[in-house]
């Protein structure tokens, strides 16, 4: 009788302006159940609707459409909603019934949701139209499982609620407030439900939970019901215990300003707050803490916060504990925060790679240095260099007392100094950039004395020339000192130029100082060594020299040490001594000796005469060097001239005495220390007075003065 008439008003209602009824009956088919409706109808706000049961908000149903013509009238058709899709098209049955299956979208969200049957006509006035609403109900369950039933006064507890349809379970997020408990029921955003439940009685009480759900459920005799069954769970409220207020900022400066006016700081409700209050913040729980801080609650913020003021007075560190709030001495909650000092940097010292700290805050381009700042309230800070890349390192270091930092110079840095900046301003404290100053070794520097240039370095040992010196000259490759990958910077030189005689004995001393090359166009730093002081012009030693070099005697000596000035060098630099020698093969001089004990053969005779005494020999004879060393005779020489044969002997029956040309070789020692040497001759020539060739070979004496 019920559903009858409901198909009555439905079809009053629904063809109100319809003379003729276009359906006769629709039928809704789940996996479950078939739903007519001409059977299960409720009436919504005074209109007869289909309600059908779904579990999923995206349900596939089964449409069956009967209309009230015969068959062979014009097919029906089902106009589309954005509440449901249609999957097939509306097909004729054998039982005259249209088909199609449907597909809802949101069937928890979606509002009055209706099908609109229409049958097209030869005029609009001749359409047909019916309208059937829809109702989804679905049976929804909610449970509550604590993991243990104790509570704590003013300690919120966050509580997972079970549910058969949690997206049907209506969570407003407001607060209930009841005399035991407050709470309130939130949808997180993975779609779980929350019960947040703050006790507010001692003892053994029973929370009562009261949800709605977003879909009704039918309840017998045709009511809709949109209250689910109410959840209880017993508790066991004990006194209140300190809870940890999280706070929006990890870290406080304290100076002047926050100490006076005061550090802006939100932290989570405690409930127990109260605006406008100031509340006493101590290092311990029990009275008689240390003073570290003041809270003065502002006002309640939309997420269940609280703004505050914090007035820092003493510093604090989260690793020392934690913070306390306390009223008359009584801790209501517990918070942490660091409260430091304002960054102050006290020293910087620079590490150059293979030394050690030192306070000169000089760096080079192309250098990587690490950098130590030490002062107070430095790991908050954000330091950086002006310009200056920080490279990540793991010998890093950052505490609030030390932060060691990596950093690079580029070879292409146009400034002479990088201020050492925090949070963008400067902290008084800068790397000063100088060019490099590094002793390179000598062989950019080449020698010419008369041969092809040579570079210095390849000159180990005396060099024996054999020719007359001209003229010795230092080239400068300015371009052999810096490299892309090696940087030295200006070479600071020094030149000491000695002659020496051939015995050893110093001719003349020249000292040319500050000498400076800088490094050629191939340099990266080339544009920032330009100086007046940078020479490029060769050093010529004739130009310096009293006695020019090609005025100096057989086997003198040029001694040139080149070497960097020490005090313009952290480093010790190189020194090169180049060392020409003015060799000679042979020595042509005129010799006098005193030979004895001749003896002699002139020619036509058959024997030697007897020795004969001391004879004088003044010979013009070649003396010849040992080319392996430095001025040292070899044992010979060969020399012509006039010998007086028995010159001393000035006796009356002396009939040998006469006068000689000859042509004499001879033997000398080759010990330099010996004064008196006695030679051995050999040789022959001619008599003057007796006017006959003869032949001589004996000994002499030598004197060395």
């Amino acid at each position: 009788m019920l559903g009858a008439l409901a198909v009555l008003l439905w079809f009053g209602v629904g063809n109100a302006q319809a003379q003729v009824p276009l359906l006769r009956d629709v039928s809704l088919r789940t996996d479950t159940a078939t739903y007519q409706l001409s059977r299960h109808t409720v009436v919504v706000q005074g209109e007869p609707t289909l309600f059908f049961w779904f579990r999923r908000d995206d349900e596939t149903v089964e449409l069956r459409l009967y209309p009230e013509r015969i068959a062979g009238d014009k097919p029906l058709r089902l106009r589309r909603s954005a509440d449901f899709q249609q999957l097939d098209s509306l097909t004729r049955e054998p039982d005259g019934a249209w088909r199609t299956r449907l597909k809802f979208q949101d069937l928890t969200s979606s509002q009055f949701i209706r099908l609109v049957v229409e049958q097209p006509g030869a005029t609009a006035e001749e359409t047909l139209r019916d309208v059937v609403p829809l109702l989804p109900v679905a049976y929804t369950t909610v449970s509550l499982r604590a993991p243990d039933d104790e509570l704590f006064v003013g300690e919120e507890k966050v509580l997972a609620l079970n549910s058969s349809n949690p997206r049907n379970v209506r969570a407003t997020g407001e607060w209930v407030r009841t005399d035991d408990f407050d709470y309130q029921v939130v949808r997180e955003t993975n779609g779980m439900l929350r019960l947040h439940v703050l006790p507010k009685q001692l003892g053994r009480h029973t929370l009562t939970v009261k949800l709605q759900s977003e879909r009704p459920m039918l309840q017998s005799g045709g009511k809709l019901s949109y209250q689910l069954p109410a959840v209880r769970q017993d508790f066991t409220v004990k006194a209140s215990r300190l809870r940890f207020l999280t706070p929006d900022k990890r870290m406080v400066t304290l100076d002047e300003n926050s100490r006076r006016r005061g550090v802006e700081l939100i932290l989570d409700n405690g409930r127990a707050f109260d605006l406008r209050r100031t509340y006493r913040v101590e290092d311990q729980e029990e009275p008689g803490g240390a003073l570290i801080a003041e809270l003065f609650t502002r006002q309640y913020l939309t997420n269940d916060r609280v703004l505050c003021y914090l007035r820092p007075f003493n510093t604090h560190r989260q690793t020392e504990g934690y913070l306390y709030l306390k009223q008359n001495d009584q801790a209501l909650y517990v918070t942490n925060l660091d409260i430091t000092p304002k960054t102050t940097i006290t020293g910087v010292q620079v590490l150059h790679r293979g030394g050690d700290w030192t306070s000169s805050l000089s760096v080079s381009p192309g250098e990587t240095v690490d950098v130590r700042l030490e002062g107070e309230g430095l790991q908050k800070a954000r330091f950086h260099f002006e310009d200056l890349p920080v490279i990540p390192s793991d010998s890093s270091i950052r505490t609030d007392a030390r932060v060691v930092l990596r950093v690079q110079v580029p070879t292409t840095f146009d400034k002479r100094k990088s201020s050492i900046l925090n949070a963008g301003q400067p902290t008084g404290f800068a790397l000063s950039v100088r060019e490099f100053q590094r002793p390179h070794p000598l062989d950019f520097i080449t020698v010419s004395y008369g041969e092809t240039a040579r570079p210095i370095t390849r000159l180990n040992g005396p060099v024996l020339y054999g020719s007359t010196i001209r003229d010795v000259v230092f080239n400068f490759n300015a371009n052999g000192i810096d490299s892309d990958n090696a940087l030295y910077g200006k070479q600071f030189l020094s030149f000491e130029i000695r002659t020496i005689n051939s015995k050893g004995e110093l001719v003349e001393i020249r000292n040319v100082d500050n000498v400076v090359i800088c490094p050629g166009d191939n340099s990266p730093r080339a544009v920032f060594y330009q100086d007046k002081q940078c020479r490029t012009d060769p050093l010529s030693l004739n130009a310096l020299l009293g006695r020019k070099t090609y005025d100096l005697d057989d086997w003198s000596r040029i001694i040139v040490t080149v070497k960097h000035q020490a005090a313009q060098y952290s480093d010790a630099g190189f020194t090169q001594v180049v060392e020409l020698v003015l060799k000679r093969k042979f020595k042509f001089d005129i010799d006098v000796s005193f030979p004895g004990g001749l003896l002699t053969k002139r020619a036509g005779e058959t024997s030697y005469t007897e020795f004969g005494g001391i004879s004088l020999a003044t010979l013009a004879q070649f003396s010849f060097y040992n080319p392996e060393k430095i001025n040292r005779l070899r044992p010979y020489k060969v020399g012509a001239g006039f010998v007086a044969l028995n010159a001393f002997n000035l006796s009356n029956t002396n009939t040998s005495r006469d006068l000689g040309f000859v042509i004499l070789g001879s033997v000398y020692p080759t010990r330099r220390e010996a004064k008196l040497t006695f030679p051995l001759y050999l040789g022959g020539g001619y008599l003057l007075n007796k006017k006959q060739p003869f032949l001589m070979f004996g000994p002499g004496i030598g004197v060395r003065l």
